[in-house]
């Protein structure tokens, strides 16, 4: 399990750099454009991401006051990016260290809606990266209506070959 996880948790902070990399060659105007989309625009589909990442932090960390990051966030998009790498990185290393039963360990969290939830540490981990792999699609499918070129392919089967 830890291997899959180790590989997971690379792969998401790969592919997000990619895109990353592409959309901070972007103007701000750009960056903030309104598209028809889950998230208005490339930059609030980011702060979800970041919001969701940050927020199974603080559960699994057993905060009893949750707070979403990105709620006050002024700054631009390479900023933001920044952040979401830190805690994409904080994931990574956690998961390096962690032992078996740290990955096995149940936590209980509440979710958005007060909802009281049990869940092993592996499942959450698992969820985000496929959160994440499920957002960066929405930021390719932004930048193609955008009708930006040149978008690096991010699927797993092209980071596995490296």
């Amino acid at each position: 399990m830890k291997i899959l996880l180790t590989q997971f948790s690379a792969y998401h902070m790969w592919a997000n750099q990619l895109l990353f990399s592409t959309i901070n060659k972007l103007s701000p105007e750009v960056q903030i454009m309104q598209v028809a989309s889950s998230f208005p625009s490339l930059t609030e589909t980011v702060k979800h991401m970041w919001n969701a990442e940050n927020i199974w932090w603080q559960r699994m960390k057993l905060n009893e006051q949750i707070k979403a990051p990105g709620e006050f966030f002024q700054g631009d998009f390479n900023e933001l990016s920044n952040l979401l790498m830190n805690q994409s990185k904080q994931w990574h290393e956690w998961i390096l260290t962690s032992q078996q039963h740290m990955l096995d360990h149940q936590f209980i969290y509440y979710n958005t809606k007060k909802e009281k939830f049990k869940q092993s540490t592996y499942q959450v981990l698992i969820h985000i990266f496929n959160h994440g792999t499920y957002h960066r699609g929405q930021l390719v499918t932004i930048l193609r209506q955008l009708e930006i070129k040149n978008i690096p392919a991010t699927d797993f089967i092209v980071w596995s070959r490296k």
